[in-house]
């Protein structure tokens, strides 16, 4: 999943509207438009903000940091206030701007209630995906330190074994190979059915050349998730690098007939070209 992809999951502690760090001067005191649609208490609850304005950075992201500001200094609880700077996130994410969205997106993170460690962790991790899509590995990684403490705190095994990939995927961009690879250790120890960190953990063992630990964990992904293209895919790689040409084969043919259509699929077919040869 891409780092925006992540950054855009909604998830979070209100289950009535389904959601998923000091805020810059020019966010605190920017002044709303003139088009900026007014907070009205009383024909939409409160607990429907966060909903409004996340589907207002799908469409119009600008309004959205309107909405989001104006509710900013109308907060009631520690909650709104994390909700509203989650939207002023999100809103920057899809505007592009991530550096800012990483600031706010902290800001979210410690004005969460401490009850809500769970959701403290998601949006720290926000903050990460947000540095990692600008191109920063090094502030993402210890975002994604952070968002892991707040999950243990959680008692959450699956969100810190997600996390524990994320900061994974910082480490690897930051050049930082054997601390990833403990990283996505720690990520299959958290939850031994996560099969994308058991793929993440053969691809990165199979450019690390240990070929075997890369075999051992790429079948162990195939047995949680025989159907993904991508396990497939990086299954017919570590055989073709291994030498055995015919598992290699198989193992790209099943990615033709799972996901004929898919960007693995296309690759698969370059593969077996190179096979014939």
């Amino acid at each position: 999943m891409s780092a925006l992809a992540l950054l855009i999951m909604q998830v979070g502690p209100n289950p009535s509207v389904g959601a998923i760090p000091d805020v810059p001067d020019e966010l605190a005191n920017r002044p709303p438009r003139e088009t900026a649609e007014v907070i009205e208490t009383t024909p939409s609850p409160r607990s429907e903000y966060l909903s409004r304005c996340l589907a207002l950075t799908a469409s119009e992201p600008e309004e959205a940091l309107d909405f989001a500001q104006a509710w900013r200094v109308q907060v009631e609880s520690d909650l709104e206030l994390a909700q509203s700077a989650h939207c002023l996130g999100l809103g920057l994410v899809r505007l592009e701007r991530y550096d800012e969205a990483r600031t706010i997106f902290e800001t979210a993170s410690s004005e969460a209630p401490d009850t809500l460690p769970a959701y403290r962790a998601r949006l720290a991790a926000m903050a990460g995906n947000a540095a990692l899509a600008d191109d920063k590995p090094a502030t993402a990684e210890p975002l994604f330190a952070q968002a892991i403490t707040h999950a243990t705190a959680a008692g959450d095994g699956a969100l810190a074994a997600s996390l524990h990939v994320d900061r994974a995927r910082a480490l690897v961009a930051a050049g930082r190979q054997e601390d990833a690879a403990e990283a996505l250790a720690s990520a299959r120890a958290e939850d031994p059915g996560n099969a994308r960190a058991w793929l993440l953990s053969a691809t990165l063992s199979r450019r690390l050349d240990r070929l075997g630990e890369a075999q051992q964990q790429i079948e162990r992904a195939a047995e949680i998730d025989p159907r993904d293209p991508a396990i497939g895919l990086e299954a017919g790689v570590i055989a073709a690098l291994s030498g055995r040409d015919d598992d290699a084969r198989r193992s790209f043919e099943s990615v033709l007939l799972v996901a004929p259509d898919s960007t693995e699929a296309d690759r698969a077919r370059a593969y077996l070209e190179q096979l014939v040869q």
